[in-house]
């Protein structure tokens, strides 16, 4: 929240701790200054004594004054002292028995944002890995941004890779974040949203995917109140008044499960809960359902001290009321990712009514209300919290994966979204492990999640012992084996069904590296026709002038220069004089003496020769969809930016207002020796009777074509169809070829070659 900041170059010296009534010497008294009995201060006080030692709580009273200093005269929206806020954060983390560091942290989190301390005062006073803490919490206010999107963005960049060294900045981070959204109502109503949703979007699926589940309860609940004030209030209020219409029945319940439980003697805790808000909306709008028919807002918690108990538990509640098909998941058996575990069932209870239940034992409990926080909460030896934190790490370490292949903030910040999915399927692995992948995962997903190098060479995919597509969605208990090839490389149309980020990223990073290389090597061509048109021969050019060349472009190298006139955004000629200007003799090339003479520079140039295309030259070279151009055809090549080398042949509808910009055309023709199929629309008109696809798909099959697409359009009542094959053929002689045996085919009524579109495609 933006304050007024108070320039601090120094740490309060004992002088200035005396003259302020609110701050007392840390090294004189552990207690904190005197305040109201019900303040944030007092409660922290309670908490600290709960289970720090004497010195400990000294040195967090010690941070509390250094703040207080810091923040002296800033003052919240609320109206409270500003040093309340670090105050109820720390307040929260002590909740979860967080450590020492964590807690100086919280207190000293918006002294560097805020006030003149810098991160290396922090550091002299309170050791490396506070300062190294509050550092990663601390805004990118001093950098400028083009805008506030790519300052948040960068924000969550620095923040979450931060939290990939250490996990506490985003636990302080998420504190810090609870309590804003409990005072948010100082804020106006545009921000709140604006608050709210972010919290929605990012924060609380954070506290999810780390196993808060308190803390991720409470911010999605808080989002919904400031996001749809009006719909939460109706849910809460109806939800409220049912309570004492449900009373004597969830009494029933719980006395009968008590009982029951007692009867198979085990010692359990059985707890009634209730839904959070946000939870039951959530259920409403996905299922399209009115409050009134959802019966599982009120559930219940069965608490037993280990896993075969919950299991035992789990029998004799069957026996009690019996189980709802398919309403039954054991997350204790297979944990979800964030380390949660339970037995989740959904029985038939007395008049109808569907009860849900969780089934776990009271460690698991923990886990589940602390999550990765467990690893400080309960001080424990047990391998599930190992795990839990070994994938927790793993998780961490993707981002930074993702970040190393994301170039930019907006990019990170969606391929994190994307691993932040709370439904999640696991799939087994052919030597049995276990994998966790968001919701919709397809085998490409799962390729990446065992190995990037897994992924980038992937072909096929067997899942439950039977071939299937690539895009293939994975479901709860998939047998998945990837099928890999040497040579084989990642598919730009991937990126149209993959889901985790990690997938996304690394398919990005490949294609943007494939498309620079590619790119380079046909600026490299553009560029030596160019100097040639200039009577220069390429070899001529010396490193100075390239160097001269990059500085006034302020890039690096060579290959970035040539990369960005393939790409279109250099125009080759323009490069080619800056190279040759100044130079008072050029070598040439004498291709009759093959000897290299000197001469002075022409002041008149030749015209560029052609560039030819053979089709292979990847993602540099793009072939048009309004044409779809095959060798043969006369052919154009217009330079677009960002996208290279676009091929259109001359008559294509789409670049006729286009010619007139000579500057962004090249001469472009086919190279002799092509081996490339390229694709070709071709549109018919048919007599509509039974087995004319069939005779139609031999006739093209006949002549070595293949079928790329077809679409079959049949007009009601008609005796004709209008069919439209994209078919791949070598060049015109095939396409004509494969004409002509499709005429001879009895009952085709018309057949044409499909060149241009309704719809110019925009080109520039």
């Amino acid at each position: 929240m933006p304050k007024s900041a108070i320039p601090i170059k120094t740490k309060p010296s004992s002088a200035q701790l005396s003259t302020n009534p609110h701050i007392i010497d840390p090294f004189q008294s552990a207690e904190p200054p005197l305040l109201p009995a019900d303040s944030e201060t007092s409660q922290l006080t309670l908490l600290l004594k709960e289970y720090f030692t004497q010195a400990d709580i000294e040195q967090v009273w010690g941070a509390y004054r250094y703040a207080a200093f810091a923040h002296e005269g800033q003052m919240r929206k609320t109206g409270e002292p500003y040093i309340s806020h670090p105050v109820a954060v720390a307040c929260i983390l002590a909740k979860l028995h967080l450590d020492l560091p964590t807690l100086l942290a919280a207190l000293l989190h918006d002294v560097v944002e805020d006030t003149g301390v810098a991160i290396s005062e922090i550091g002299e006073t309170f050791g490396k890995q506070v300062a190294d803490l509050v550092e990663g919490l601390t805004k990118l206010d001093k950098i400028e941004f083009q805008s506030a999107t790519q300052a948040q963005a960068e924000n969550f960049r620095k923040m979450l890779l931060a939290m990939s060294q250490d996990v506490r900045v985003i636990l302080v981070k998420l504190a810090d974040r609870l309590h804003n959204m409990q005072t948010l109502d100082a804020m106006k109503p545009e921000k709140q949203k604006r608050i709210a949703q972010e919290t929605l979007e990012i924060y609380a699926p954070i506290a999810n995917r780390l196993g808060l589940n308190l803390i991720y309860q409470e911010l999605e609940d808080l989002s919904f109140k400031f996001l749809h004030p009006m719909r939460y209030r109706v849910i809460a209020k109806a939800i409220k008044a049912g309570r004492g219409n449900r009373k004597e029945v969830i009494n029933k319940i719980l006395e009968a499960i008590q009982q029951r439980l007692a009867d198979a003697h085990i010692e359990a805790d059985v707890q009634g809960r209730e839904k959070h808000l946000y939870s039951v909306y959530r259920k409403m709008t996905n299922k399209a359902t009115a409050l009134a028919q959802i019966h599982d807002i009120y559930g219940f918690r069965i608490l037993v001290k280990d896993t075969p108990t919950c299991y035992l538990a789990l029998g004799s509640l069957h026996a009690l009321y019996k189980p709802i098909p398919g309403k039954f998941k054991d997350f204790i058996a297979i944990p979800k990712a964030n380390g949660y575990q339970s037995l989740h069932t959904t029985l038939f209870g007395p008049f109808g009514t569907p009860i849900e239940v969780q089934i776990r034992s009271n460690e698991m409990h923990n886990v589940a209300d602390a999550g990765v926080a467990a690893h400080w909460l309960y001080k424990t030896t047990d391998a599930h919290l190992t795990k839990l934190q070994q994938q927790t790490h793993q998780w961490l370490q993707r981002l930074v994966e993702i970040q190393t292949e994301s170039e930019d903030s907006y990019e990170f910040l969606e391929n994190f979204k994307v691993d932040l999915f709370p439904d999640e399927v696991y799939v087994f692995t052919p030597k049995g492990n276990i994998l966790a992948l968001p919701k919709g995962s397809t085998a490409v997903d799962f390729a990446y999640a065992v190995h990037t190098d897994v992924g980038n060479s992937c072909v096929a995919v067997k899942i439950n012992n039977e071939l299937a597509p690539l895009r293939t969605e994975m479901h709860n208990g998939d047998n998945v084996e990837i099928i890999t090839a040497p040579l084989a490389k990642p598919n730009p149309a991937w990126l149209n069904y993959v889901v985790t980020g990690k997938a996304r990223s690394h398919i990005r990073h490949y294609l943007k590296t494939l498309q620079a290389a590619e790119s380079a090597h046909l600026g490299e061509r553009m560029l030596n026709m160019a100097l040639r048109a200039l009577h220069v021969e390429p070899s001529a050019v010396k490193d100075a002038q390239w160097r001269k060349v990059m500085r006034d472009y302020s890039v690096k190298n060579k290959e970035d220069i040539l990369t960005d006139i393939g790409l279109g955004k250099r125009v080759s000629l323009m490069v080619a004089h800056q190279l040759t200007a100044g130079m008072s003799a050029l070598h040439v090339l004498d291709e009759t003496a093959e000897t290299t003479l000197e001469y002075s520079k022409p002041n008149t140039t030749k015209r560029l020769d052609s560039i030819t295309i053979s089709g292979s030259e990847g993602m540099a070279v793009q072939f048009a969809q309004c044409c779809r151009p095959i060798p043969g055809d006369p052919i154009l090549g217009f330079i677009n930016k960002d996208k290279g080398l676009i091929i259109h042949t001359h008559d294509c509808p789409a670049i006729r207002k286009y010619k007139l910009d000579p500057e962004r055309w090249l001469d472009v023709e086919w190279d002799s020796d092509h081996k490339k199929l390229f694709k070709v629309s071709v549109r018919m008109v048919v007599a509509n009777e039974r087995g004319m696809l069939a005779k139609l798909a031999a006739g093209i099959s006949d002549v070595g074509a293949n079928i790329d697409n077809v679409h079959v359009e049949e007009p009601d009542g008609s005796h004709y169809a209008n069919v439209n094959f994209t078919v791949q053929v070598r060049d015109r002689i095939h396409l004509a070829e494969l004409m002509r045996n499709l005429r001879k085919i009895p009952n085709v009524v018309r057949i044409n070659r499909v060149k241009g579109v309704h719809n110019e495609e925009k080109i520039q």
